[in-house]
């Protein structure tokens, strides 16, 4: 396919969808393992997977045949009956996460309007009263559906859309005062990512985490925790919190729990699970429908074979040498932050040059913000993906300096 055919594509694209992304010009096919293919047969390095979703990287065979098993036996059922693929995946997410009741949604966002609303329900049912306020913190990135969005602190995000429908006040991530200076009559809920994704791969301190777990349960507050982004083996165990041995209230997950296939999930306590939302409180036609329940047992299967966990705890630390490596390297790169294969460099400068020279070499990488470059790679990555990643991106920064 030529230039010309791939632009023809672009500009089709741009007649008929809504302009609600800065796209990449380009038009990708296919993938294979770490690499991904446009149109033209172009073959890029891949340390985005899109957005921190393929962690089994592309192509894996075992996932694609049960998918493909799963279509020739039924796709939808509704959520009036029950079905096996979802009981499966229920039970094995209970096991993996640690958590006692699950409700399967399409995606990250959704999971976290699931969070929310429970937590509003139980405080309901508390106290009676229909107003409450959550914390969130600064710099957090939950969804761009409304509720999601009330909780997101970027005010950007927020600010041509009026009036959000939660009371939420933010406070700063890792600064445990800030949070207790919130707190009062009516908050019912704190929200916090273990590591900040959009909001510049900061990692929640150990510290941080464990007085906030302390805070919630002296006030009777829930705490959720939103493990969209880093969960599911990113950070070097199944979830971040898992690292410390911090339990949430309520968690949220999505991305890679479906590698693919939009599908996301909110978890509880049996406490929670049996003192919020009821029948009728909450549904989604498509959530834990039998073709996005088989993904998810797909790809706990390829978790265990794999073991993808253990292999990012082991390979994690190459990743974090060698971005360190780069950063010691270029005096415009200030800072590396991150846990395992959840990894950002923060530059003085905008990174958009730098991420389009790699793309144009090979190599497709993600912003933070305007001066940050993320990596999120599939949880196969290898050492040899990571060197070929820095030879690129040293070549990138230095034509960009």
């Amino acid at each position: 396919m030529s230039d010309n055919k791939m632009q023809a594509l672009i500009e089709q694209a741009e007649q008929d969808l809504l302009h609600t992304y800065n796209r990449f010009q380009i038009v990708l096919d296919k993938g294979e393992g770490m690499y991904l293919y446009d149109v033209n047969g172009k073959k890029y390095l891949d340390f985005m997977a899109g957005i921190a979703v393929f962690a089994l990287g592309y192509g894996n065979k075992a996932y694609n045949d049960a998918l493909k098993a799963q279509i020739d036996k039924i796709l939808h059922t509704s959520n009036y009956f029950y079905n096996v693929p979802a009981i499966d995946a229920a039970a094995r997410m209970k096991k993996v996460s640690g958590m006692d009741r699950i409700f399967f949604t399409n995606s990250g966002a959704e999971a976290i309007e699931g969070a929310l609303k429970s937590a509003m329900k139980h405080a309901f049912l508390k106290d009676g009263r229909r107003s409450h306020q959550i914390i969130a913190m600064e710099n957090s990135f939950h969804g761009r559906t409304y509720g999601a969005l009330s909780v997101t602190g970027n005010p950007h995000y927020r600010e041509a859309f009026g009036q959000m429908p939660c009371d939420v006040q933010f406070a700063r991530l890792n600064d445990l005062e800030s949070v207790r200076a919130l707190v009062n009559d009516e908050t019912c809920a704190v929200i916090v990512e273990p590591v900040q994704g959009e909001g510049g791969l900061k990692p929640a301190t150990e510290e941080f985490l464990r007085g906030l777990r302390e805070l919630c349960t002296e006030k009777g507050i829930l705490l959720i925790f939103d493990e969209i982004q880093c969960g599911m083996g990113r950070t070097g165990t199944m979830f971040t919190w898992q690292r410390y041995g911090i339990r949430p209230d309520i968690m949220t997950c999505a991305k890679a729990l479906g590698c693919g296939v939009p599908v996301g999930a909110f978890l509880m306590t049996e406490e929670i699970g049996q003192s919020s939302l009821v029948a009728g409180d909450h549904g989604t036609t498509y959530g834990g429908n039998p073709f996005a329940c088989a993904a998810i047992n797909a790809v706990l299967d390829q978790y265990e074979a794999l073991d993808l966990v253990k292999h990012v705890s082991e390979t994690g630390p190459y990743l974090t040498q060698t971005l360190d490596s780069i950063r010691e390297d270029f005096d415009c790169i200030t800072e590396r932050r991150g846990i395992g294969f959840m990894q950002g460099l923060v530059f003085d400068r905008p990174v958009g040059p730098i991420i389009a020279d790699a793309m144009d070499h090979g190599l497709i990488l993600i912003n933070a913000g305007s001066n940050i470059i993320r990596f999120v790679p599939a949880l196969i990555t290898e050492k040899q993906h990571i060197d070929e990643m820095a030879q690129i991106l040293r070549g990138a920064i230095e034509r960009n300096l």
